[in-house]
């Protein structure tokens, strides 16, 4: 296998990815939404954070799970990865990788990987403050359960809290329906969230409305979509985000990526 070490070339790889997303959602009439670091990226840069070395989108519930069933790629390049239907997946949304690559991740020990991009459904949580904090609080019980039966090493920072997780008489798939009980509510509110597991706290929760619609942004010299409230989003999320962090809050997320 071939080392991946320059990031310029891993950039490539995942807007591969995106393009192919793109492509698809707007064939199928499917929504998603540039967001998180990536959106910030768009926003102050046109482009990556300049140490960013990621790409995330949302998705509404609604559209992830059709993009979940229908993705294909007819050459065989991309592939999505689907937490629901893949046994010992560590992550709580999906992916769709570059197949003829390989990352090599600690949170995915004994599960192999590609060059990936994230995708993460967004949900509609209660409107009643208190309701919605008993959610997030039994959600992220629920989550440290399921991590310490899929870990192949203790996650947390108990030692006797992994050993009651790892052996709670529970099934990693039984935890998954608590969980899916627990944040897709079967009817629409006046607020969203990204609630897996990668989500933010309950004051990343912002209006349903600012999901109404797709604009067109720039990123990287092409144009994507994201959700037509995104300045709300990222004031509510990420505070003053057109101010770039310290020096030392800069950092890149480590990668160890090959060609196959």
């Amino acid at each position: 296998m071939k080392k991946i070490v320059d990031i310029c070339e891993l950039r490539q790889i995942q807007m591969g990815i995106l393009d192919e997303v793109h492509r698809f959602c707007e064939a199928h009439g499917l929504r998603y939404f540039l967001s998180s670091g990536t959106l910030i990226g768009a926003v102050r840069h046109k482009g990556y954070i300049p140490w960013d070395d990621d790409i995330d989108i949302y998705m509404p519930r609604k559209d992830y799970e059709q993009f979940l069933k229908m993705f294909t790629d007819k050459e065989g390049t991309y592939r999505v990865i689907n937490p629901a239907t893949e046994p010992h997946y560590y992550y709580t949304f999906a992916k769709v990788v570059d197949q003829r690559t390989r990352m090599v991740e600690k949170e995915t020990e004994g599960y192999e990987i590609g060059v990936y991009m994230d995708i993460f459904p967004v949900d509609f949580v209660s409107d009643n403050l208190q309701e919605r904090e008993r959610i997030f609080k039994q959600k992220k019980l629920l989550y440290k359960i399921r991590r310490c039966k899929i870990s192949q090493s203790n996650p947390l920072q108990s030692k006797l809290a992994y050993l009651v997780y790892k052996h709670w008489p529970l099934s990693v798939k039984q935890i998954e329906k608590r969980i899916r009980r627990l944040i897709v509510l079967d009817h629409p509110t006046s607020t969203v969230c990204n609630m897996t597991e990668a989500g933010p706290c309950i004051k990343g929760c912002f209006p349903a409305e600012d999901l109404a619609s797709t604009v067109d942004i720039e990123f990287e010299g092409r144009q994507y979509k994201t959700m037509v409230g995104y300045k709300d989003y990222l004031e509510r999320t990420y505070g003053d985000y057109m101010t770039l962090p310290p020096v030392e809050q800069r950092v890149t997320h480590k990668f160890e990526a090959y060609w196959k």
